[in-house]
């Protein structure tokens, strides 16, 4: 009984701090002293929260999260009220990184409009551009749409050159993309709210640096990578509470192999948010690993059957 009623006040109070973002738009769209009024926060979407409803929203996404880790809201909501302190930590790391200072400066994002599908899709195999094409090709999961709608074989749609139908997929089906990413909300300060929003926009990225598939194994293996790079309480959490989820092979896989090599590169890797990555797609994926001190996985993991655990 406790459960359903933690949720219930957590999806209540999601919803009232919601309400409170609707100046935002104003702010962009209207010029009206009402807007001026009424908006007060620190960059387009931001949600002043205090201290105790901060609290509240890690407690309830926590438990949302652990029940279903597909909750991409409820993983944000965690992640922006729990890591203030190492979000300074990755932002300090940043400053003092010739490229990294140079992307808290200039602010890129890594969005569906800012990608050139031709340009990766043209790229040689083996470039860091053209894999991480792939592994978007390689982790489409279907939509309830696309099972009940699907199109013909023979559809013209279809023949078109592969970029179109990346872009239709893109459309069409829940991709592994940056554009599923939340925007940051709960973050009371503009420059780590960037940092964290480039945190989410790079975790793909990330999966294709380590090899890793979005099943549950190479989640949690990305997470234990993530929870040594960066320090976060969200990844952390992941990381502790995620081979929970594991079958007696795959842990034994992950304890094994993948968890030790993904917390040793974790912890002596550069700082994987100080990589300018949309200057480095055509730079071979093993000289990226080199330069960022990451080891290839020790074991290679499919795509196949991607929420199995």
């Amino acid at each position: 009984m406790l459960l359903p009623v933690l949720l219930g006040r957590l999806n209540r109070l999601h919803y009232i701090l919601i309400s409170k973002a609707v100046c935002v738009h104003q702010v962009h769209s209207s010029s009206s002293v009402c807007a001026d009024s009424c908006y007060d926060g620190l960059y387009p979407g931001h949600i002043h929260t205090t201290p105790f409803q901060k609290a509240m929203l890690a407690l309830g996404s926590g438990v949302a999260a652990l029940q279903d880790p597909y909750r991409h809201d409820m993983v944000a909501v965690l992640g922006e009220t729990t890591g203030h302190l190492a979000l300074m930590n990755i932002r300090d790391k940043m400053r003092n990184d010739p490229e990294g200072y140079t992307i808290l400066t200039e602010r890129p994002r890594i969005r569906l409009s800012t990608l050139d599908l031709k340009e990766l899709a043209s790229l040689p195999d083996g470039s860091f551009g053209r894999e991480y094409l792939r592994f978007l090709e390689e982790n489409v999961s279907e939509t309830d749409y696309i099972r009940k709608n699907p199109f013909p074989q023979n559809c013209l749609l279809l023949r078109f050159s592969s970029v179109f139908t990346h872009a239709f997929t893109f459309l069409f089906c829940q991709l592994v993309t940056p554009d599923s990413r939340a925007d940051v909300k709960y973050v009371d300060d503009e420059e780590l709210a960037y940092v964290m929003q480039r945190y989410r926009e790079v975790h793909d990225l990330l999966h294709t640096l380590l090899g890793m598939p979005t099943n549950m194994l190479g989640e949690v293996a990305v997470k234990w990578f993530e929870a040594a790079q960066t320090g976060l309480p969200m990844c952390a959490l992941g990381a502790v509470l995620g081979p929970l989820r594991l079958n007696a092979r795959r842990l034994q896989s992950l304890f094994t192999s993948l968890g030790p090599w993904a917390l040793q590169n974790g912890h002596r890797s550069r700082c994987v948010l100080s990589i300018f990555y949309e200057r480095r797609w055509a730079q071979s994926i093993e000289d990226l690993r080199k330069e960022l001190n990451i080891e290839p996985p020790p074991v290679i993991l499919t795509a196949t059957n991607r929420r199995n655990i």
